[in-house]
């Protein structure tokens, strides 16, 4: 018995074919993004995971490139992603404006490797999987202060923060202007967690979210007694 006409069999596979580019062409007109497929939009906070299937670049000069990761690491890294991210709210993540997150190996910005570039604009966080083993997890909330210090600048006064510093310490100009990368936590922090931490203001303050949310209490405690952070006189 003849289940499916010719007819029928050309519409399906013809639906099957055409399936993938319209996800693809719908992943774009959201966050301007090309090469990209779903990965999981199903998630108890609504946060939506995209991956490339082709490597991309981005920006006005092209100069932010990632490429797509195998699915090996796709699926073990997306497993820490997840785990890390679903500690925050539909509430929270609605009011810090983060909805997508995609994932790819290799981000680089002009250049230079990141873990992560935040575009609360577009509503976006993209995340490189093959970012450091010893701090991806961490780095995972470093980013979201990112998103959360974007779309409410008004509250995390870079201003006001330096004051807590020794009035003799300065900050870098920018990020990238410093030899100061290192992500490897201090044994003596004395007012800063690690190296990044001192490059600029933004990123200290990445540095410390990103601590108080991956370290578990106890850790938090020790570190407290620790501290030595001089109000500026």
């Amino acid at each position: 018995m003849q289940l499916y006409s010719p007819k029928s069999f050309i519409f399906i596979l013809l639906f099957f074919i055409l399936a993938t580019p319209l996800n693809a062409n719908t992943i774009y007109n959201l966050i301007k993004i090309p090469n990209l497929e779903i990965y999981e939009i199903n998630t108890k906070n609504k946060l939506k995971y995209f991956y490339a299937v082709r490597p991309f670049r981005l920006g006005t000069q092209k100069n932010i490139v990632c490429s797509n990761p195998n699915k090996k690491d796709l699926d073990a890294k997306y497993k820490i992603i997840h785990k890390n991210l679903s500690r925050y709210s539909y509430d929270y993540l609605r009011k810090i404006n983060l909805k997508y997150i995609v994932m790819c190996k290799n981000l680089s910005i002009s250049e230079l490797y990141t873990a992560g570039i935040p575009d609360n604009v577009m509503k976006t966080l993209i995340l490189d999987i093959k970012f450091n083993e010893n701090y991806f997890e961490r780095v995972i909330h470093h980013e979201v202060f990112h998103v959360m210090h974007l779309q409410h600048k008004e509250v995390f006064n870079e201003e006001e923060w330096i004051k807590f510093n020794n009035s003799n310490f300065k900050y870098a100009e920018c990020s990238t202007c410093t030899k100061k990368i290192s992500l490897e936590q201090y044994q003596e922090t004395n007012g800063f967690f690690t190296e990044y931490s001192k490059s600029t203001a933004s990123e200290d303050m990445a540095e410390v979210y990103s601590h108080i949310m991956y370290l578990d209490a106890e850790k938090i405690k020790q570190i407290q007694k620790s501290i030595q952070i001089k109000q500026f006189e």
